[in-house]
This record gives structure tokens, sequence and C-alpha cells, in this order.
């Protein structure tokens, strides 16, 4: 999995949307995979309403969100390719498919719950179960950070950034989430860690809406006193230029996705684990972890600083490459042009 920007594989008239139900994290997996295929996508998100929803990924779509209401999310000219993620996402990529007379080719990221039928190429985490014939399973997960990003990022640090001395370490904060939580003595460690940290390097850190005040409490000081750098909330969200500005990283454990950007930097990473909350999703947690692990990409939070070499992981130009090939037999076989 190398480091880089996938060609332009797709031609720039192919249509695409990207559909979630708006997550975040959803959603930017699927810029990620639709930018390295060159092209520019349409957003479209859901919003079904509640009894529909509970039904979801099994059931129908909303009925107000069919392709023939106005103001439907799907409606019409159906895409060329449809890349989707999310529980909410699986009913409506079925009812595109279903409208557009099968033309549009479909593309689920993770799991969808209902077997390999839900698209016509789906991706997941190679923590997850699901594999078939149109399964394409890797370590780390889609994101936007091409090396062309990144590069760009570090040529144009914002100056409290760039004024940093070197050696600068990125502290990505998550929160509490369905599988970990920020206990009192998993932030007093946190804190210990970090204030041992602060005497070999500069700190710069984002905290995210999940982050704990506690955390945030015990945390900011730290880095201030040291001579650091706290993104504070207003503005922009530096998260790109501390990726790219960072010597170092250290990541929290409750996200699967920052740690697995961070590891597309290639520079050294730090995971902390706090505590864990049950053992189903903490099983891919760890075993994503120990994969890294085996690599040589990440080490576990001590407080210090390691040198660590290994191969930036960047898995987006692999996934969309796979899209591109998939999409290319789909076209030819429906005796339609790329």
């Amino acid at each position: 999995m190398s480091q880089g920007r996938a060609p332009a594989m797709l031609a720039s008239s192919t249509t695409c949307w990207v559909l979630t139900d708006g997550k975040a994290g959803d959603e930017v997996q699927c810029l990620g995979v639709a930018e390295a295929l060159g092209l520019t996508p349409d957003i479209r998100r859901v919003r079904p309403r509640r009894p529909f929803v509970w039904a979801m990924p099994w059931g129908p779509i909303d009925p107000a969100d069919a392709p023939a209401r106005p103001g439907s999310p799907i409606a019409p000219p159906f895409p060329d390719l449809l890349i989707a993620s999310g529980r909410r996402a699986v009913p409506y990529v079925r009812a595109v498919k279903k409208a557009s007379g099968g033309r549009t080719f479909t593309v689920f990221l993770k799991d969808p719950r209902t077997g390999c039928g839900a698209a016509d190429f789906i991706w997941v985490p190679e923590h997850d179960r699901l594999r078939g014939p149109n399964v394409l399973a890797t370590l780390t997960s889609p994101h936007r950070l091409s090396a062309q990003r990144l590069a760009e990022a570090a040529a144009s640090l914002p100056p409290a950034i760039a004024s940093l001395p070197h050696p600068r370490v990125a502290l990505l904060l998550g929160g509490d989430s369905r599988n970990h939580v920020f206990t009192p003595a998993d932030i007093e460690r946190f804190a210990l860690g970090l204030a041992e940290l602060s005497k070999q390097a500069r700190l710069m850190a984002t905290p995210s809406r999940r982050s704990p005040p506690a955390l945030v409490a015990a945390l900011r000081p730290i880095v201030e006193a040291s001579g650091g750098w706290w993104w504070d909330g207003a503005g922009e969200n530096p998260y790109m230029a501390l990726l790219a500005g960072a010597d170092a990283l250290v990541v929290t454990a409750d996200s699967v996705n920052m740690v697995g950007e961070a590891c597309a930097t290639g520079r050294p990473v730090y995971v902390f684990e706090p505590s864990e909350r049950g053992k189903s999703g903490n099983r891919k947690v760890r075993a994503f972890l120990d994969a890294l692990l085996q690599r040589g990409a990440v080490r576990f939070f001590q407080g210090q600083l390691e040198s660590n070499a290994y191969p930036a992981l960047n898995s987006t130009p692999l996934i969309a490459s796979a899209i591109a090939e998939a999409f290319a037999r789909h076209r030819s076989s429906s005796g339609s042009d790329i």
C-alpha cells in the first residue's frame, strides 16, 4: 500500500454521487475514493424518518425519498457511479440500482450488514469478516490524505504551527466512543505521559467534538505550558496542517480512521488506548492495532519519542484502482462506454 494519489482512472465525464446520512467519517471515506478516481462527486445526504430508519439496512427507503418525489435525495438523472457508506444508506443504494435499471455501478464502503449483494463492489477493513468475489479488504480505510495534499499542506502551514521548533508532535484527540471511554485513570495516565513527552518535543493538539471536557482540561495546560499549540476551535480545523507539519503523531485508539490517517504520513505514530467498554467492537479494533504493530507502523504511547521507519500506509489508491477495474467490466458487459 504505497503512499500517493491515484491517477484519474475514470473519464472526467463520469458522473458520481457520494451518498451517506451525513456522518463526517463516512462522507470523508467516500470523498477520498471519488477524488482518487479523479472525479468531483455530487454529495447526496439521506435523512430517513422513523419508523423506516429502524428497519435499516434491511428495510426499504423512506417513501418520502422515492426517486420520483420532489426534493428526493436520489432524484434522477442517476449517476454512472454511486459511492455510499453508512447503515442508513444501504436501502438507498438498492433503490438507485433498481431505478436506474442496473446502469448505475454501486460501491459501498464498510460492511453493509446485508451481505455481498448490497452493492456491485464492497470495501471492508481487514478486521471485518465479510468476504466475497466483489469484496476488497485492506488494512487501512480510505481517506483524503494523498501525498499531494500533505505536501501542499506542509508548504502552507499556519504561522502558529510553522513557528514551532522541531521536533513537533501532533496530538490527535478523539473521545468516548462505542468501544472506548476515557476514565479518570486514563486521563491521568495520558497527562503524565504527555508531560514527559513535552520535555522532548513541542506539542500541537486538536481535540474533537467527542473529547471529554475532563480530558481537554487535563491536557491543554500541559501543551500550552510547554510552548506548544492547542487549537481552540476558532476557524478551520488544522487537522491536515498538524499531519503535514508533525515529526511524529500521538493518536487516541478510539478512532480507527484517525489512526489510519496518521499512518499515511509515514512518520512515527504512537497510539494511546483508553479503557475498553465492551468486547465485540474491541475485537476489531484490537485486530487492526495488532496488524499495524506487526508492520511497524505504530507503537503504544509511553511518553517517549522513538525512531521507527515504515512505508507510509495508504489503501485509497488500491481501493480506487479496484473500483475502476470493476466499473470498466460493468460498463463493458452492459455495452456502455466508460
